[in-house]
C-alpha cells in the first residue's frame, strides 16, 4: 500500500491578490520540505519571470518573503493522499484542503492560479465560481510538452493581478 502523502501548510497573508495552487507535493520537495524543492521543477524561475524579480539565488525563506511581499499566495488543492512517486496520475484517495475557507480570509485575491490539469481538475469543483480562476501549464518536469519560453508566456498572465509595486 503506497504510503500517505501530506502537504504542507499555506504560505500566505491577508494581503493576497493571487493564489496559486498546486496538486501535492512531489518525493523531492517532500524531502526538502519546501515548496517545488525539485530543482528541475520550473516554479521558481517561472514566478522571477512573472514579478521581474530575482528569486532561484534567494535562499527558500527569501523566496517566499518575496512571493508574500508580492500579494502571492501559495498552497495545494490536496491536503493528504495515497501517490507512489510524486507524478499526479498516481494520485489515489485524495482529501482536499479547504481552500473556500483560505478563500474566505483573503480580501484582495482577485485570481487562483492552478499549477497543472490536476490541481486545476479538482480545484475548480472545490472553489465552485466564487474566485475567479485560471489554469495554468504545470512547472513540473514531468510535463515536458511544452518549453520554458511557452509555460512563461501563459504564467506571464498572472502578471496583472499582482501588485508589481510591491518590494
Amino acid at each position: 500500500m503506497p504510503t500517505v502523502k501530506r502537504g504542507f501548510p499555506p504560505v500566505v497573508d491577508a494581503n493576497a491578490r493571487v493564489l496559486i495552487l498546486g496538486s501535492l507535493p512531489g518525493e523531492a520537495s517532500l524531502a526538502a520540505r519546501q515548496y517545488y524543492g525539485n530543482p528541475r521543477n520550473a516554479f521558481w524561475r517561472l514566478m522571477e519571470v512573472v514579478l521581474d524579480a530575482p528569486l532561484v539565488v534567494l535562499a527558500y525563506e527569501d523566496r517566499l518573503v518575496a512571493l508574500k511581499a508580492h500579494g502571492v499566495a501559495l498552497w495545494d488543492v490536496i491536503a493528504r493522499a495515497q501517490r507512489p512517486g510524486s507524478l499526479d496520475a498516481a494520485i489515489r484517495d485524495p482529501a482536499a484542503n479547504n481552500l473556500l475557507a483560505l478563500i474566505e480570509t483573503l480580501p484582495d485575491l482577485k485570481l487562483v492560479a492552478f499549477n497543472g490539469g490536476a490541481a486545476a481538475k479538482l480545484g475548480e469543483r472545490l472553489i465552485g465560481g466564487r474566485v475567479p480562476t485560471v489554469a495554468l501549464p504545470s512547472s513540473s518536469p514531468a510535463h515536458a510538452a511544452l518549453s520554458f519560453e511557452q509555460k512563461a508566456r501563459a504564467w506571464r498572465g498572472l502578471a496583472p493581478f499582482i501588485d508589481a509595486g510591491a518590494q
